[in-house]
C-alpha cells in the first residue's frame, strides 16, 4: 500500500484506505530554550527508528527574525519584522492560520557587521499567565494579551543600542519580568512589574551581553544570573541588590550564552575562554566565587549547549565547528567530531536524544555518547539559513529559516 501525502490540499491519499496524519500534542514551549531555559523536551515522542524524511504539514511567511516559534496549547506566537514593523503574531498549530496579527513601528539603523543576519528581532518572547513579552532590537520592550493580541504597555528604546543591537529573551518570575536595557555604558538589569510595565528595581552596574538571564537559587538565596557586558553576575530577584561579580569579558565583545546550572554550580563559556564550573559561595553578607574546575580545549560562542547525563554536548567555535562531549563532574573532554561540521547550531534534547539545527538548514539527530559523536539521521528543513531555535512537542517539530515557519512532523 503507498501512502502520498498530498500537502497542498491537507489530505492523505492511500490506496484503498483514507488516513489522517498523525500529529501528538506535547508540552507547550512557553520561552526561549523551552519550559525550563536549559534545551530540556519533556513531550517529544522518539520513534524506535528515524524516518527517511520528515513530513511538511504547512509553510507560511512570518517575516524576518530568528525568535524561536513559541508553542501554547494550540497556538504558536512569533515575534518578526515585517517592513518597518516589529510584528506579534498567532497562529493556530494545527494549520499555520494566522489568528491575529499585531505590529508597532520600529524603524533602526543596521549595524554593518550583522547586516547578514537581516533586521529581525533576535530575542525570543516569552510567555506567563496570559501575557507575552519581547524585547526589540532597538530596545523597545513590550507586553502583549495573548488572547487577542491588543498591546497591554510599551516602553521605547533607549537612546544608544548594544553596539549588535539586542540579542536577550525576557524571563518571567512570579509578577515581575527581568532583562537587561539599554546600551553598553548605560544600561540596567531591570525588573518590570508583568502587568503595568512599571520598574521594581533595576541595577545599573554594568551594560547588557547578548545572552538571556536565568532565574535560580544559589547558596540559599534566589537570584538572576546572567553575562553583562564585562562581567558574570548573580543579582537578587527581590531587591535587585548584585550577590556576586566575575569579572568576563570576550575577545568579539559578544558574550551570548545562556548560563547552565549543574548540581548547584555554574557552568561559564564565552568565546576565547573555554569552560569553567565554579561555585557560589556565601559567608554572612560576603559572597564569592571559587572555580571547581577549567579547560581551554572546547569553548562555546554563539552555541548554548544541552546537559544530558552529566554531559555537557555542545558545538564549539573552535576547529571551524566541532562537537563535543564534556564531563562536568570533571571537566574531562570525552570526545569531539570531527571539524567544520557547521558554523553555529541550535540545540536542544529529548531525554537522550540530541537535535542539533545547524545554521544551514540541517537538522541532525544525534544519540547521546560518552563515546564519540554518533549521528543517527540528518534531514533538510528549510531553503534558507536557520539561526532560530527548534521548537518540539509531540511528533511535531516547529522551524524558523530566514522568513517563513514550518511544521514537520515525524510519522
Amino acid at each position: 500500500m503507498v501512502l502520498r501525502y498530498l500537502t497542498t490540499i491537507g489530505i492523505a491519499l492511500v490506496v484503498g484506505v483514507l488516513a489522517v496524519p498523525r500529529i501528538v500534542a506535547g508540552q507547550d514551549w512557553p520561552q526561549w530554550r523551552g519550559p525550563n531555559r536549559d534545551g530540556s523536551v519533556s513531550a517529544f515522542d522518539v520513534p524506535a527508528s528515524w524516518p527517511a524524511g520528515l513530513t511538511e504539514q504547512w509553510k507560511v511567511e512570518v517575516g524576518l527574525g530568528y525568535a524561536t516559534p513559541l508553542l501554547v496549547g494550540d497556538r504558536i506566537y512569533m515575534f518578526t519584522r515585517q517592513g518597518e514593523d516589529e510584528v506579534m503574531l498567532a497562529l493556530d498549530a494545527a494549520s499555520g492560520e494566522t489568528l491575529w496579527r499585531t505590529s508597532y513601528p520600529a524603524p533602526f539603523q543596521m549595524n554593518p557587521a550583522t547586516a547578514r543576519h537581516r533586521a529581525g528581532p533576535k530575542s525570543t518572547p516569552t510567555y506567563a499567565d496570559g501575557r507575552l513579552f519581547t524585547l526589540g532590537m532597538s530596545g523597545i520592550v513590550t507586553a502583549f494579551d495573548a488572547d487577542a493580541g491588543r498591546q497591554l504597555w510599551q516602553k521605547p528604546g533607549g537612546p544608544v543600542q548594544p553596539m549588535f543591537h539586542t540579542g536577550m529573551s525576557p524571563f518571567v518570575d512570579g509578577d515581575v519580568m527581568i532583562l537587561h536595557v539599554g546600551g553598553h555604558d548605560d544600561g540596567a538589569l531591570t525588573a518590570f512589574d508583568v502587568a503595568t510595565g512599571d520598574v521594581r528595581w533595576s541595577w545599573a552596574g554594568d551594560g547588557p551581553a547578548y545572552g538571556s538571564p536565568i532565574v535560580v537559587e544559589l547558596a540559599g538565596v534566589r537570584q538572576v544570573v546572567t553575562y553583562t557586558q564585562k562581567n558574570f553576575v548573580g543579582v537578587s530577584v527581590e531587591t535587585g541588590d548584585l550577590l556576586w561579580r566575575r569579572p568576563f569579558t570576550t575577545p568579539s565583545n559578544t558574550t551570548s550564552q545562556t548560563p547552565h546550572v549543574y548540581q548547584n554550580d555554574v557552568i561559564e563559556a564565552g568565546r576565547g575562554n573555554g569552560i569553567t564550573r565554579f561555585r557560589v559561595v556565601r559567608e554572612g553578607n560576603a559572597w564569592t566565587t571559587e572555580n571547581v574546575w577549567h579547560t581551554d580545549a572546547v569553548s562555546l560562542h554563539m552555541t548554548n549547549g544541552v546537559i544530558v547525563d552529566g554531559v555537557l554536548f555542545g558545538l564549539s567555535h573552535l576547529n571551524s565547528g566541532q562537537y563535543f562531549g564534556l564531563d562536568l563532574d570533571t571537566g574531562e573532554v570525552l570526545w569531539t567530531s570531527a571539524p567544520r561540521q557547521a558554523d553555529n547550531a541550535a540545540i536542544v534534547h529529548a531525554g537522550t536524544t540530541i537535535f542539533s539545527l545547524e545554521a544551514d538548514a540541517e537538522l541532525v539527530v544525534v544519540a547521546s555518547s560518552r563515546t564519540g559523536f554518533e549521528p543517527v539521521q540528518r534531514y533538510e528543513v528549510a531553503t534558507s539559513a536557520t539561526w532560530a531555535q527548534p521548537t518540539l512537542a509531540g511528533n511535531r517539530v516547529f522551524v524558523k529559516d530566514v522568513d517563513s515557519l514550518t511544521l514537520w512532523t515525524v510519522d
